[in-house]
């Protein structure tokens, strides 16, 4: 009997140093008293269900184990939003109002404390976005063409500066859990090589992070879009149901034009790229508009509205477009530029930057 129970207490004592460790979250909603709760992780670009909770008289309940500590998202059924937070295997309590999702608080995790810090942070250049954006619409409004312009020229300068802050962050803190997610929000802005660059700042231990991963193959990706590369072709129906291949357009200057209807600065950028169009079609360019919309009657109109003449194609399945995934294009308006033999000479060259870049080629 007393072997037995020697037998028992060692048993217990290597469970219990072996038990994998767990997170624990506790939920208290308000505005809701009963429906579902999904913890959610980004893979690739998609969102996927990791685990649920039934709501129950405003409570619920989740447990399971995470390899390392990253960003998640709670998802409300019925609510629309999503609460981005860091979760880690610790006791997590979520509380707020069902209807304001984003707004509900996180405790217990170290890891979005640090987030939370470093969000905070960010506020003094969300502020000046907001104060030079309504001042450049209210020079916009008057007529008041230069004032538009130093207004437009310091946003510019602001997003540089927000942009080296965060990558600054990165360098200074390359073991920290939320520098992955920081460089996978600055990543748009960044080619293969810079992004492999700061990929490789990032401490071994962050290897296996589920951001890191998927930076790593979107690296990968723009690799075979990058500039001198040949263009992938493709083949996508148009606007009446027909398939219509990019490799067709080859033999002339090409700007394979990546946007939509629901998007508000693709709908700015239209008219100048009517322009370069009008201007240089006669000469050799043509336009190859892609479209990432789902609404079939919204694509039409903004074709009409908009006065684009050329070529489009769309799957009508918005972000899951398979040409935005093949050419990594995660933000719009996005476009590639290909000379007659379908190599890629330009990317997202827009506003004036595309005159000149085609004046210098047709002129």
């Amino acid at each position: 009997m007393k072997k037995l129970l020697i037998a028992l207490v060692l048993g217990i004592l290597v469970f219990s140093c072996t038990k994998e460790p767990t997170y624990k979250i506790s939920g208290e909603l308000t505005g809701i008293s009963d429906g579902m709760v999904y913890l959610n992780q980004r893979v690739e670009g998609e969102y996927i269900h990791i685990d649920s909770s039934n709501i129950e008289s405003g409570l619920f309940s989740m447990q399971g184990s995470i390899d390392m500590p990253e960003m998640y998202y709670l998802i409300i059924d019925g609510k629309r939003g999503a609460k981005s937070f860091f979760l880690e295997n610790s006791e997590i309590v979520i509380t707020g109002h069902a209807d304001s999702i984003r707004n509900l608080k996180i405790s217990g995790s170290e890891v979005h404390d640090e987030y939370d810090q470093f969000s905070e942070s960010l506020k003094a250049f969300y502020d000046d976005f907001r104060e030079i954006s309504l001042a450049g619409r209210k020079a916009k409004e008057e007529g008041n063409v230069e004032l538009e312009k130093m207004y437009n020229s310091r946003s510019d300068s602001l997003y540089e500066a927000f942009t080296s802050y965060q990558l600054d962050y990165i360098r200074e803190n390359s073991e920290s859990y939320i520098a992955p997610f920081v460089l996978r929000s600055n990543s748009y802005g960044l080619d293969a090589t810079e992004l492999e660059e700061y990929l490789g700042l990032l401490d071994e231990s962050l290897a296996t992070s589920q951001t890191v991963i998927d930076l790593k193959e979107r690296v990968a990706v723009l690799k075979k879009v990058a500039i001198g590369q040949p263009a992938p072709d493709f083949t996508q129906n148009d606007s009446l149901g027909n398939p219509v291949s990019l490799s067709s357009y080859l033999g002339k200057y090409v700007l394979v034009d990546f946007w939509a209807a629901w998007c508000g600065p693709c709908r700015t950028e239209n008219p100048n790229v009517v322009k370069a169009y009008q201007t240089y079609h006669d000469k050799g360019f043509d336009v190859f508009g892609v479209s990432l919309d789902n609404d079939r009657a919204a694509w039409l109109q903004a074709i009409d509205d908009d006065n684009l003449t050329w070529a489009h194609v769309s799957e009508l399945n918005g972000w899951s477009n398979s040409a935005a995934r093949l050419y990594g294009v995660n933000s719009i308006p996005g476009n590639f530029l290909l000379d007659e033999d379908g190599i890629i000479v330009g990317r997202n060259v827009r506003g004036e930057e595309l005159q000149e870049k085609l004046a210098e080629i047709f002129e």
